[in-house]
């Protein structure tokens, strides 16, 4: 793993942070005098982390190195994951290849191309850099194959986007500055954009952004919508409007659960319940209805009845359809069971 800075949340390091480190290492296998025992990289933004080496075999005309991936405190799938390179030389240029666990990408949309390993383009230029100041090093030419592998990728791609974005046979290969912040948003917000950047290169017309797991059955099952059409919005509603807004898709639906749809109703665009509350007050006059002193919007509901969820239902597509003017919009609010409540379109 790599020496990482103290502190009370701990920093990660990116797939692609680790790829370029084990690239480093078992470049130094092929051309040096073996593999060492830990390497230093420079990251997009200057920092120089140390990676520990965990794994490492030279063969004739090939070396491999491995760094077990420490996403520090950041709840990420790939946490403790093996990240292996395997280098070669090759009969042109720096070439990419999908080792076991890297998927492939099969699906226009994304930034790598049909066909191509799901390497993506800051861990692909990061390792050019590494292959070049090698080369230089060991006055070598800089013609190499890089292979990345995962073991065990397959089975944690599907605990991804992956399959949804056309990525098959495994993990892709991430990373814009090296670093994974702990509990950041950023990779969640940012799957969601490749997610309509998919669906809009395949041609679809209708995707959906759902707040959980039921009311994206909810809504898949009621507009028979392929996989790569479900974003998965979970509390960002305002990470897929806002970029939805500049990359318009003909139709977009919105789901989820009464009490995350009443604060989209009242304006917000960051669901989650350490960010944004439901306003029982203002509830109350929208509704003239007395519920003040409820607990959650269910409990309300509970009270009110399918008058709050049309309103929730109407309100809800307002807002969202005065973020996405160009996108025509439909709004399902369903309970905790997945039951309809109501509709607006």
């Amino acid at each position: 793993m790599s020496r990482k800075p103290e502190g009370e949340l701990r920093r990660g390091w990116t797939t692609g942070a680790c790829a370029t480190a084990a690239t480093k290492a078992a470049l130094a296998g092929l051309w040096g005098s073996g593999v060492p025992d830990a390497v230093q990289i420079t990251l997009p933004r200057g920092e120089v982390p140390v990676f520990d080496i965990n794994l490492s075999e030279v063969g004739e005309g090939w070396a491999r190195a491995g760094i077990v991936k420490d996403a520090g405190d950041d709840p990420d799938v790939t946490h403790l994951a093996m990240i292996v390179v395997t280098v070669r030389p090759s009969a042109g240029g720096v070439v990419f290849r999908a080792g076991d666990g890297v998927g492939t990408v099969t699906k226009p949309g994304l930034p790598i191309a049909v066909g191509e390993p799901a390497i993506n383009p800051v861990p692909r230029a990061m390792m050019d850099e590494v292959v070049a100041e090698m080369a230089v090093a060991f006055d070598q030419s800089p013609d190499i194959e890089i292979e990345v592998a995962v073991p065990n990728g397959r089975v944690l791609a599907g605990k991804t986007w992956n399959p949804r974005l056309g990525i098959e046979g495994g993990l892709s290969i991430l990373g814009t500055t090296g670093i994974v912040r702990p509990f950041s948003c950023a990779a969640w917000i940012a799957s969601i954009h490749r997610g309509i950047d998919v669906a809009a290169a395949d041609g679809l017309t209708h995707v959906a952004g759902c707040t959980g797991a039921t009311s994206e059955k909810v809504v898949q099952d009621l507009h028979l919508l392929p996989d790569h059409a479900m974003l998965d919005m979970g509390d960002f509603a305002g990470g897929l409007l806002k970029y939805l807004a500049k990359h318009p898709v003909p139709h977009i639906t919105i789901g989820g659960g009464i009490g995350k749809l009443t604060k989209l109703a009242q304006g917000a665009i960051d669901l989650h319940s350490g960010r944004s509350q439901v306003d029982f007050e203002r509830l109350s006059q929208d509704l003239d209805a007395d519920v003040v002193d409820a607990n959650t919007a269910l409990e309300a509901y509970d009270r009110v009845g399918a008058p709050m969820a049309e309103w929730v239902a109407q309100a809800a597509l307002a807002r969202v359809s005065a973020m996405v003017p160009q996108t025509t919009v439909d709004i399902v609010v369903i309970d905790r069971v997945g039951e309809i409540l109501a509709r607006a379109q």
